[in-house]
Parts: C-alpha cells; structure tokens; sequence
C-alpha cells in the first residue's frame, strides 16, 4: 500500500476514535464511528486476497448494522425525551437497542460471529488495530451510559461471551482465531463489571490492550500466525520468545502477572455486589481459555528446527519497533507489584 494513502487512513481512524470519545451529542459519535469503519477497511484489505476482500465485506456489513442500530438507538431516546445527550439515554427501548449495537461492534455474544473470520482475513498489523483501538470508541461509549444500561442483560452478555470465547478457542491452530476469541472472553470480563464499576472497566481495557498489542507486535516481527510455525521460532529469536512467553500467561491471567489484576478487581467488584454466582461462574470459565493460552506459551518453548537459515535478520532490523516490544512486554508482566497504587485509584 502506497505510504501516503497507508498515513491518510490511520489518520482518519485517530479522527474517528478521537471524534467518537469526546462527543456528548449521538450524532457526533454516530459520525465517528463510521468514519472508523471507513478508516479500516482498506488495511483489512490491503492484500488484495480473496479472504481479506471477504474479511473486509463481513466488516463493512457488520458495522454498518450495528451503526445504524445506534443511530436508531438515539432516535427512540430523542423522540421520547427530547435530549440528544449521551448521557441522557433514560428511555428503557433505546437502552436495549444500544446495548445489542455496542455488543455488535465489540463482538459480544451473541453478536461474535464476524470476529474471528475478520481477524483471520487481516494482517497482524490491522489485526492489532482491530483489537485494540477500533473497540475503544464502542467502549466509550458503554461508559458513558453506564448509568442506564441493563445490568441483567449486561451480565448475560457477558456470562456467554466468557464461555464462547474460551470455549471455541480450544480447538483452533490459527493464531490470529485464538486472540480473536480471547478478546471475546476479555470482552465478558468487561460487560460484567461496566454497569457497577465503570473505572474497572477502563483499567481492564487498557492492561488487555497493553498485553494483546504486545503479542501482536512480537508475532509480527517473527512472522508467525500458525501454531506449527510458533514451535520453530524458539531458535529464531530466543529474546522475544521469551517475552512473548511471559505476556502469554499474564494475558491467561496467571499470579503475579499483570493480567491477573484486572480479573481479581473484577472478581472483588462483583462480591461486593453481592453476585458471588456470577464471580464464581466467571473464574470457572476463564480455565477454558486458560488452556489455549497455556498451549500458545507451550509452542513458544518448543525448540524445532526453524524453516529458514535467517534466523536474526528481522529481530536486528526496526529497532524502535523491537524497543517498543520490550517495554510493553516489562509493563505486561511486572505490573502487579505496583497494584495497591492502582486500586487505591480504581
């Protein structure tokens, strides 16, 4: 892809979130969101393969519903009390609608079916964005409305998402499938706690962006998206597998990683709260996708013969890209120790 045009649509997609995440009115926001599906397109389909046309296709469609949906959504609110205001849903229909569009956009359960075939379809770098900032805006907006969400609806959301997403996960080879439905299962965690503590919801976007960005960057310097080439990139590049490794089981949510701290405020949250069920049902369902993330972190230290003789050559190039991975990495897993710091903040 020409560089100019490459810098044209990031730009527009930092407008769109940027547009998005700062509007009060619906149709700012509405206005945002699709100037990101815009955006992504062309970087899901820069490679001109049938199955990233098809990947693009399925996301154009898929948002667009979902766009028209929150449109629709902010229409009823509008109609019923006069307000434009983002913070003003109070119309029960509207907040229905809203949260089946939010939960289409994020790839929430039931709506999830179009995730893990994008991602699939798309570059690691456009997989990264996928994941990441492309669900920050959707997510706002959920903060925003907190205060009128269901939370019955909320937590059922959330109870399926964490059982699909490390369910379906168990059996899949592709690794961009598997982050597909990790983010899934992350994305349960999320919906569970949004509507009691918004904050911890935020806290636990940014530490999964900060572990997936991690993965996806050191996956892309090795060039590997099967689990058979991850067993061969042990002798490529012992250093990244290494950190790759450790942010595998923080991002599993294993003690005394970071990722075990988002899990453990949320479990904390939803005591306090009074549904112990739905806490105990959560940790019971995060061992399923446990065991995916256990069997990436087992390729990382297989150490196969590699397919190729140049074995330093991509570690030893983009330098400021393999700097930005250690420090991701440090923060993915040494993070915790600083936790009484961020509660005190939550």
């Amino acid at each position: 892809m020409n560089p100019q045009a490459k810098l044209i649509f990031v730009a527009s997609l930092l407008l769109g979130t940027t547009i998005t995440i700062s509007s009060n009115h619906w149709i700012m926001a509405w206005a945002g969101l699709e100037i990101n599906t815009l955006a992504i397109l062309p970087l899901i389909s820069k490679s001109h393969h049938p199955r990233s046309i098809e990947a693009a296709t399925k996301y154009f469609l898929t948002q667009s519903a979902a766009s028209a949906l929150v449109l629709f959504s902010s229409m009823t609110n509008a109609w019923h009390t006069g307000q434009w205001d983002i913070t003003q849903l109070s119309h029960p229909t509207s907040s229905l609608i809203l949260t089946s569009a939010i939960a289409m956009k994020l790839g929430l359960v039931p709506f999830h079916f179009w995730f893990p075939e994008v991602l699939q379809g798309s570059p690691l770098s456009t997989g990264l964005l996928l994941s990441t900032i492309m669900k920050l805006p959707p997510i706002t907006l959920l903060y925003m409305t907190s205060q009128s969400l269901n939370p019955t609806l909320l937590t059922t959301l959330a109870i399926l998402s964490a059982a699909i997403g490390g369910w379906m996960g168990l059996n899949q080879t592709q690794i961009r499938k598997i982050l597909a439905f990790s983010s899934i299962s992350h994305l349960g965690w999320m919906a569970a706690v949004i509507v009691y503590n918004p904050k911890l919801t935020l806290l636990n976007f940014y530490l999964y962006t900060m572990m997936t960005a991690t993965i996806f960057l050191a996956l892309n310097s090795i060039k590997v998206v099967k689990l058979s080439s991850l067993m061969t990139a042990w002798t490529k590049i012992p250093s990244l597998n290494a950190m790759l490794l450790l942010t595998l089981l923080s991002l599993a949510g294993l003690p005394p990683l970071t990722g075990f701290l988002p899990k453990w405020l949320i479990i904390q949250e939803l005591t306090k709260q009074e549904m112990i069920p739905t806490a105990t049902l959560m940790s019971l369902l995060s061992l399923l996708s446990l065991f995916f993330y256990l069997r990436l972190a087992y390729c990382t230290t297989i150490t196969l013969p590699p397919h190729t003789t140049n074995h330093m050559k991509q570690w030893r190039t983009g330098k400021p890209t393999n700097i930005l991975i250690a420090i991701l990495a440090t923060m993915s897993v040494i993070l915790l120790p600083i936790s009484p710091m961020i509660i005190s903040i939550v």
